[in-house]
């Protein structure tokens, strides 16, 4: 993450929010003072602005919050959920003058200025998220060229749409690495109890992966090898793992194509493989199936989501603007999971072998814990799963 600082005073500048149909909101501006062009997008989560704006998924969008007032507890190391912030700009009703917590470590607007992404508040945030509702989610600028817009207008308009667009390279990383860290827990005097001990091998597709995912993970008994999205299937078979996982990213699925082919090839192997969001639509495709664009995507924490399996509801969260088409999906594939908003795709599974998936995030942060149960479904298959080579790591 990048060093947070502190700083108790924001110095502010006029800046406009400019959307492609032409619409401007103009408001003051904190964080970087810099032109950035995006999708532009709601959010209805009440808390965990930080995790939100340093999750990978929204590498090329503009976030804009519904809660009223952002950054009453401030930044700090833990909370973050990629080492850098991806994501093209942040806009809201009221930027909190002060952090009140004692996990604070330094502003949200000097953590944004820190990362090169520029905010804006002071704007009527309801009829910003009113026009992105009816009108679905659209290219953007947060701009200080406010003596110009008419250019910023057409700057915006000549910016890349979402559909097609790979943004997956922006996100993955350089190179393999381990992942052993846990979640956090303790017990009422304080300890913190010890994640249970290494059991199963998982190599994790990074297509933008959020960090906690990792920390699930382990909480499972996992010992994690995380890949870069291109790494070919024959790669990351050849790593001895008992199971496979494809991450959260951002853009459009179909544009993925490597990942695809991976996916397609990690399923053959007969091992458990399991998806999260852009990794459940890699998946869906994978198999067969199509994707298809949402018109203003699912953004918050907040959304009940059926799990068919068992007949009982979740509260989840979600950050998402691609769905898998159920009526694409082949005779074998079943859809486990759905949206009781819109009655769309949120789960698939594989009659007869252990393959899964889901469109929201169990691992939360921020939302609901409700669906922390689908890691230990992954844990249960691996246990089953024919066992491989065991690494003097795991000893």
């Amino acid at each position: 993450m990048t060093t947070i600082t502190t700083m108790t005073m924001t110095t502010r500048w006029p800046v406009a929010l400019v959307l492609e149909n032409g619409k401007i909101f103009r408001g003051d501006g904190y964080g970087a003072r810099v032109e950035s062009i995006g999708e532009v997008v709601f959010n209805t989560s009440l808390t965990g602005y930080q995790e939100i704006i340093s999750d990978p998924s929204y590498c090329g969008q503009i976030v804009v919050m519904t809660a009223t007032q952002i950054g009453n507890v401030g930044v700090n190391h833990s909370d973050t959920e990629a080492r850098r912030v991806a994501c093209a700009g942040f806009a809201i009703r009221e930027l909190s003058p002060r952090p009140a917590s004692w996990r604070s470590e330094g502003t949200l607007s000097a953590w944004l200025d820190q990362s090169g992404v520029p905010g804006i508040d002071g704007i009527d945030t309801r009829a910003l998220t009113r026009a992105l509702r009816d009108g679905g989610a659209m290219r953007g600028a947060i701009t200080p060229h406010v003596e110009d817009l008419p250019a910023v207008l057409e700057r915006v308009r000549a910016w890349p749409k979402m559909d097609g667009l790979d943004l997956v390279p922006r996100v993955t990383c350089g190179e393999r690495y381990q992942w052993s860290e846990p979640t956090w827990r303790a017990l009422d005097d304080g300890r913190q109890i010890a994640p249970p001990p290494i059991a199963h091998h998982v190599v994790a597709y990074d297509f933008g992966m959020k960090e906690n995912i990792l920390r699930q993970l382990r909480e499972v008994g996992c010992r994690v090898t995380v890949v870069p999205a291109s790494t070919p299937a024959k790669a990351a078979l050849a790593l001895g793992a008992d199971g496979f996982f494809l991450s959260n990213g951002p853009g459009d699925p179909a544009a993925v194509s490597y990942g695809v082919v991976a996916a397609r090839e990690l399923c053959a192997s007969g091992k458990p493989v399991f998806g999260i969001c852009l990794g459940h639509q890699i998946l869906g495709l994978a198999l067969g199936g199509r994707t298809s664009k949402l018109p203003f995507g699912h953004h918050g924490a907040n959304h009940p989501v059926l799990d068919k399996t068992t007949g009982k509801v979740e509260i989840t969260s979600q950050n998402h603007g691609f769905i898998v088409d159920p009526a694409s999906l082949p005779s074998g594939v079943q859809q486990t999971h759905e949206n009781l908003f819109d009655h769309s795709n949120e789960g698939i599974a594989v009659e007869g072998r252990p393959i899964f998936s889901v469109q929201y995030h169990p691992e939360a942060s921020p939302g609901p814990h409700d669906a922390s149960y689908l890691f230990a479904r992954f844990r249960d298959l691996l246990r089953k799963a024919p066992s491989a080579p065991k690494d003097p790591k795991d000893s």
